[in-house]
């Protein structure tokens, strides 16, 4: 066995999960993802997912990527750059940038690929990227790609924060970038907090990552810049499509000079393959039915607050959360793993959260809930973990 086969074999967990029978993930769906999917058979309610609007098998959405196909093909055999561009990429760039209060946008094939590629391209080796210490995989490893000067900041602490934008060249380009939304503890950045910061140190730049946001917060789900009323002061908004927009891709909105520029110099942009046809209209059609339905959204925190409610009630912790995504803490990882499985066994999908997602104290199982979820179901699952729960010594 080579050095790398050593390495490699070393990393033995998942085989003693498996072996176990708690192992958690790669779980094959059988249809649609909804409230209630078939797995192996085995109906559950499904609280593990971020469709938050729930349009992920809505027949328009759908009916939209079949169409798409039908008139464009499957694919556009390369990058926008080249001859990858659509007339459907432009009109899905144009609404998004108005939907978020913009000049302009980009889309690019993921979310992560969007973080990944932008955040390098905005700064260089004399500048800072910095960052809250619970932000996104994707932020990581764009922050990590740059040449810039990394610095981090305790979670949601705004004095750490202003003592690191301290210890930065007054003339650099001083990077925060930032989740709207924390996506495994469901509560909210200190945006007007960071827009202060923003406006009492020059050379500071604001983008916020509103994945778990768009659909959610703000007018017609506008995002949680809207819903502090900032998007004005947040140079760079970065949102998904494989959440409330029930496809796959993701954008950056900024004003004319930053997409110009990103357009040009962003490597994710430039040299990856362009969006489907299927995964463009579909964005574009969710996107559409999120600003004609306002009952959706307001649907989705009518059952949101009864799910905090509940979980409150049976004495669950459930952290900070101000969001359809609310953390049970388990706060031991073996059980963290047995809890899931235990949840799937009474019918109910949720995900583990271990590190390096979390703190090792903070383990977690997630639960999200979509616009349409149902009181009915909310309670059969909170009676279902609460008895795991119960049976793991958690509560």
């Amino acid at each position: 066995m080579d050095i790398l086969h050593q390495r490699l074999a070393r990393f033995t967990k998942p085989r003693e999960l498996q072996e176990q029978g708690i192992y958690p993930y790669f779980r094959e769906i059988e249809g649609k993802q909804g409230t209630e999917v078939e797995m192996g058979g085995h109906p559950v309610l499904m609280f593990g997912s971020n469709a938050y609007t729930g349009l992920t098998g809505d027949e328009r959405v759908i009916e939209a990527g079949i169409k798409a196909m039908e008139r464009y093909g499957s694919g556009c055999a390369g990058s926008r750059f080249l001859n990858g561009t659509l007339d459907i990429h432009v009109e899905l760039e144009r609404q998004l940038a108005a939907f978020v209060g913009k000049d302009e946008a980009l889309c690019i094939s993921t979310g992560f690929t969007v973080n990944s590629g932008v955040i390098p391209t905005l700064v260089g080796k004399n500048d800072y990227i910095i960052c809250d210490d619970r932000d996104h995989a994707s932020i990581v490893d764009g922050r990590r790609l740059s040449f810039a000067k990394p610095l981090k900041y305790k979670h949601n602490d705004m004095a750490d924060l202003e003592r690191k934008l301290q210890t930065c060249d007054a003339d650099a380009v001083k990077l925060i970038v930032v989740d709207g939304v924390f996506s495994m503890e469901g509560d909210l950045c200190k945006l007007p907090e960071i827009v202060a910061l923003k406006r009492k140190y020059p050379g500071t730049v604001i983008m916020v990552d509103e994945a778990h946001g768009l659909g959610v917060f703000g007018r017609q789900g506008r995002g949680v810049c809207d819903h502090f009323g900032l998007a004005g002061e947040v140079d760079l908004i970065m949102g998904t499509f494989s959440k409330s927009l029930a496809s796959i891709g993701g954008f950056i909105a900024a004003d004319s000079t930053i997409i110009n520029w990103l357009r040009h110099n962003c490597r994710t942009y430039i040299f990856s393959a362009s969006m489907t046809p299927a995964s463009t209209a579909s964005a574009l059609k969710a996107l559409e039915i999120i600003q004609t339905e306002p009952e959706r959204i307001r649907a989705l925190w009518d059952v949101t607050n009864y799910a905090l409610k509940r979980f409150r009630e049976e004495g669950f912790e459930i952290g900070d959360t101000e969001s359809p995504i609310i953390p049970l803490y388990v706060r031991d990882a073996e059980k963290t793993f047995i809890i899931t499985a235990r949840a799937f066994e009474e019918g109910v999908f949720i995900n583990p959260v271990i590190p390096p997602a979390c703190a090792p104290e903070d383990t977690l199982v997630r639960y999200a809930l979509m616009a349409t979820h149902t009181k009915e179901q909310v309670d059969r699952s909170v009676v279902a973990l609460k008895k795991v729960f119960r049976e793991q010594g958690v509560i």
